[in-house]
């Protein structure tokens, strides 16, 4: 591990904490954040919904089991910055492949350690997320040498693009398109599958395609700016929707992409940034919330079932649509039908699902794949294998929901 050096973090409304670099040394800007999950810290970092963000860990231990090759969402980690509050002196695991301090060095992410996470994540409560940047090393002095004021470093940090309208689905999506071949029950590779899906990669967990290949699913995973050509050569059984980072209101392309799919009565299910990119598409609005949901931790409420689920989030905005009873889609005089929410947040009564009842589509606001756990929501990729073998109505709704 790296020899301790200062290192400040710097909120854009003026307040500052000191701590010690942790990972690179440099500058580093974007939208802080704070994440509950008491586990799970590779699989947030290399998730790319976090693009642009600044991560800060609520859970006060952070490095303990070190990384390795498994574990990892995607090629490459994300975030644009991490705060921790008491890092790990060793990796003490027998999966670990390295420490967590020298692959954040080694993938030039600049942290923060050694600071009040919970007098921060308090403030970020109160105050709202909000822009921010890490500065350590050369980052910290100026040109003459001396130490940068914190006047000069909360310009800095203003200086930065903001979330809210920033379209960056295709900034980490694929470049091109690939297949994940569909699996047995016993694990082994099935000669035919037991239905082709196209999943849009708007920042896909790498976790995805495979539980849909598990159960029996060829899963063909197109870059964001595929077309309906694309999807239509393919001749899917169902398309799919992931998660990803950015404003829902800037991706045009996207919610045009998928009324194409709507037009066509393709089975749809859309997860994360997938279910505000649905919300969207059915006419409703969007809309930025204080904090958001991050963690593995989110209580939300299936109304079909009942059933409370344990879910683990990443979202910063959320879909407006009405929570009782069914409403007509918007778009376009009601094109689209009736829609019910079908999943709500028992934290603050957020939208986290939307079921069409004139369309095979449906959609939830977390993660179903749900690596580093927990598997409450493992039945909705179940789901849609089902809607996907009956696509004439949408998903199951009570009769009290309608």
């Amino acid at each position: 591990m790296n020899e301790p050096s200062p290192a400040t973090l710097v909120l854009e409304d003026g307040r500052t904490f000191a701590g010690a670099a942790y990972g690179a040394r440099g500058r580093t800007r974007g939208e802080i954040v704070f994440n509950t999950g008491m586990t799970g810290y590779q699989e947030t970092l290399t998730d790319p919904s976090y693009h642009r963000q600044i991560v800060v860990m609520t859970a006060p231990h952070i490095g303990n089991t070190g990384v390795n090759a498994d574990d990892a969402e995607s090629a490459r980690v994300w975030v644009a910055g991490f705060v921790v509050r008491d890092p790990a002196r060793r990796a003490s695991n027998w999966r670990a492949t390295g420490s967590l301090d020298d692959a954040l060095v080694a993938e030039s992410v600049v942290g923060i350690s050694g600071i009040d996470t919970r007098a921060l994540t308090r403030h970020l409560r109160e105050r709202g997320v909000m822009r921010a940047g890490i500065f350590s090393g050369p980052a910290l002095t100026g040109p003459d040498g001396t130490r940068r004021t914190d006047a000069d470093l909360v310009a800095d940090v203003r200086q930065a693009p903001a979330m809210a309208g920033a379209d960056l689905a295709g900034e980490v999506s694929t470049d091109a398109a690939y297949v994940v071949e569909p699996l047995g029950p016993d694990g082994a590779p099935l000669a035919e599958p037991v239905a082709t899906v196209v999943a849009v990669d708007l920042g896909i967990k790498a976790m995805t395609p495979q539980r849909l290949a598990e159960r029996g699913v060829r899963v063909h995973v197109l870059p964001s700016a595929a077309t309906i050509a694309d999807i239509e050569e393919i001749g899917p059984d169902g398309v799919f929707y992931s998660n990803g980072p950015g404003d829902p209101a800037a991706a045009t392309h996207e919610v045009e992409l998928l009324r194409s799919v709507l037009d066509r009565r393709i089975p749809f299910f859309g997860i994360c940034y997938g279910n505000q990119i649905l919300g969207r598409a059915l006419g409703y609005g969007t809309y930025k919330l204080a904090y958001g949901h991050r963690g593995v931790n989110q209580p939300v409420l299936d109304r079909a079932t009942g059933k409370v689920e344990i879910t683990a989030h990443n979202h910063g905005f959320a879909v407006d649509a009405p929570l009782e009873g069914e409403s007509v889609a918007p778009y376009d005089g009601g094109r689209y039908g009736r829609v019910v929410v079908s999943h709500i947040g028992l934290n603050d009564q957020v939208v986290e699902g939307l079921n069409a009842l004139d369309l095979p589509a449906f959609s939830v606001q977390y993660h179903p794949e749900a690596a580093a756990g927990p598997h409450d929501a493992a039945y909705l990729f179940d789901r849609f294998v089902d809607l996907m073998a009956s696509p004439t109505a949408g998903p199951d709704t009570p009769k009290e929901l309608a």
